[in-house]
This record gives C-alpha cells, structure tokens and sequence, in this order.
C-alpha cells in the first residue's frame, strides 16, 4: 500500500516548497526543520493504522476513558540523511525504541547497488517497525535494510517513510519486498534520471542537512 501525503493541499506543501527551492534550501537549520516537521506529520498519519485499547485514567475531577497504542513502534533511522526525520518520528513516539543502519548506495558501472555496514537495534519480532529515509529512490538501499533488519526478528509490518519518493522505487519494493509493508511518502515526484537520482527532487538530502562529504 502506498500513501501520498501532499495529494492534499497542507502546511505539508510549503515544507516541501521550502526544501525543494535551490536557495532556501541552503538555508542548513530551515532544511533540518523542515524535514523534522515532516517526521511529526507522517508519524501522525501512521499512528492512525496502529492497533488501539481502551484505558481508564483518573483525571483531577473525574474519571475518563482514553484509547492508547498497545504496542510502541520501533523506529530504524538510515544514516546519515535521515537523522532530523527521526527527530520528527522521536517527538511523537518519545518512548519507542530507536534503531540505526548505514546504508549507501554503490555505482559500478551501469548498476546502482546498495551496501548496509552499521546496524544498531534490538529485536524486531513481531514488532511493527518505521524504517525511515527521507528519499526513496531505486528502493534497493530499503529493500537491502529491511532484508537486514529481519536478522533480528520478523516484524509484524514494516511503514517505510519517506520525504519524497520515485515512483520505480515504489515499484521495486512492491514486487520485491516479502515482508508485510506499507509505503509512505510526502510527494510521489515524477521519475529517476539517468543516475538514478529523484526528479525534480530536491538534491543530497544529508548533504542539504550537514554538508557536502567526501
């Protein structure tokens, strides 16, 4: 299942403007900010789906009936891009547990692989699990960290979240992705170019967030 969050006109909107436009962009602090925002937006959103019990609370005045999520996500954030929408995810779900991969990208030639080096989280069985990475381009880079992720435990569903994403990305997730998933993203952009980089997109979002690396 794929979720577009910008189908409707939001404050969603002008945070992508803001990140999107070549000299606002710059702007390194409005960047993060704006991607954290992004972060509370979509963890919302997902909450939405979670599973719900009744509990009762005794207020100052009285008592009062309130619905909270059974179970805390996990939340996985891609290093390095994804740190400001983890923050994001962090202010909704402050008490979940916080997981870390390194996954990059490997241009050899013609071929665009993905390589995982650094996983830091604990078990995920039967746990429902936030991978998030504010760009979802081939889709290998998710599909190589979830593949991963597995190695502690099968989740009982997987949200990948994303601030803007391709749709061949989309695609390849869906036909190669096993475990129970559902995408979501900001904006859904036209296509990939001919590197394989989002269009029109908005640029090296971990470069936009803390500079250029070597």
């Amino acid at each position: 299942m794929l979720n577009i969050l910008n189908h409707s006109p939001s404050a969603i909107n002008h945070f992508l403007y803001e990140m999107r436009h070549k000299d606002i962009q710059k702007d390194r602090a409005k960047f993060r900010n704006n991607l954290k925002r992004l972060g509370m937006i979509m963890a919302y959103e997902i909450s939405r789906k979670f599973t719900y019990s009744a509990k009762t609370i005794t207020t100052p005045l009285a008592e009062h009936d309130v619905q909270l999520i059974e179970d805390k996500p996990v939340l996985i954030g891609v290093l390095r891009a994804a740190t400001p929408f983890l923050d994001g995810f962090i202010e909704v779900f402050d008490d979940s547990d916080v997981g870390f991969i390194g996954a990059y990208r490997v241009e050899e030639g013609d071929e665009i692989e993905a390589t995982l080096e650094y996983k830091a989280t604990n078990s995920l069985e039967g746990k429902t699990v936030i991978l998030i990475d504010p760009m979802l381009a081939t889709g290998k880079s998710v599909l190589t960290s979830v593949n991963t992720l597995v190695n502690n435990g099968k989740p009982a569903h997987v949200h990948i979240a994303a601030a803007v994403a391709a749709p061949e990305g989309v695609s390849y997730i869906s036909e190669n992705l096993k475990t129970n998933h559902t995408i979501w993203t900001a904006a859904l952009d036209e296509k990939l170019n001919e590197k394989a980089y989002i269009v029109p997109g908005l640029g090296d979002a971990g470069d936009l967030c803390f500079g250029p690396k070597l």
